[in-house]
């Protein structure tokens, strides 16, 4: 079995060092990039499972290098661990409706932070085996056919209706800006202006019925799909 790539993207040669030391130790294949450009060439060119990112970055700053990484289509879904010095909670909110699957700050113990790696590669590993098809709250979606269906009943969605509904429930409990979605939609019949999403998201609620209540606005933010409990 292949190994699991992990791209670490960090200035901080001491922390690299340790990361690709303790990572290759766990069966890992890790490569390196210390500044925002060279690690998104190389997360396009490599592909990698996980990509572990440092907030503050030279050339490219982490939080458009995690933009850029959700809004490519090649890279959407590599899984994303930003490291930060800073322990905020706005930095957090940032960090998640930019992108980030998971969010450790700076200084952190290493074993944790290993064990959260590993639960990103299991998700990551769990997603490509049905990575095309996802069942949320009695909605099923699969991206292969363009078939949505809720309780067994097909939904008559657009193709931007679609393409949020697919976003927002591949990952629920995670906040989308407005303009994060708008690039996810690209290539459908994507939407100009921010609050175009608005409509579309009014739209698709309507379509969904009973079950709307799963798409809920995050004030200040945009969307998110409800976890299930």
């Amino acid at each position: 079995m292949a190994k699991q790539t992990i791209l670490i993207i960090e200035d901080e040669p001491s922390l690299v060092d340790i990361l690709t030391y303790n990572l290759s130790k766990e069966g890992l294949e890790v490569i390196v990039a210390t500044d925002g450009q060279e690690g998104l060439r190389l997360a396009r060119s490599a592909l990698p499972d996980l990509v572990v990112l440092d907030l503050m970055l030279p050339i490219v700053d982490g939080l458009d290098v995690c933009r850029q990484l959700r809004s490519n289509p090649k890279t959407q879904r590599i899984r994303i661990l930003m490291l930060t010095a800073k322990s905020e909670e706005v930095d957090e909110i940032v960090g998640f409706s930019m992108g980030a699957d998971d969010y450790v700050s700076k200084p952190f113990k290493l074993k944790p932070l290993i064990h959260r790696v590993k639960a990103l590669l299991r998700r990551s590993s769990d997603q490509k085996r049905s990575g095309d098809i996802v069942i949320s709250h009695g909605i099923e979606i699969d991206r292969l056919s363009h078939v949505a269906k809720l309780d067994g009943r097909e939904l008559q969605l657009t193709p931007t209706e679609f393409q949020l509904l697919w976003t927002l429930a591949r990952q629920p409990g995670r906040a989308f800006t407005r303009n994060e979605l708008m690039d996810r939609c690209r290539g459908a019949d994507a939407p100009s202006f921010e609050r175009t999403i608005d409509v579309h998201i009014r739209s698709l609620r309507h379509k969904l019925e009973d079950s709307s209540s799963v798409i809920e606005t995050v004030r200040g933010v945009g969307y998110r799909c409800r976890s299930e409990e």
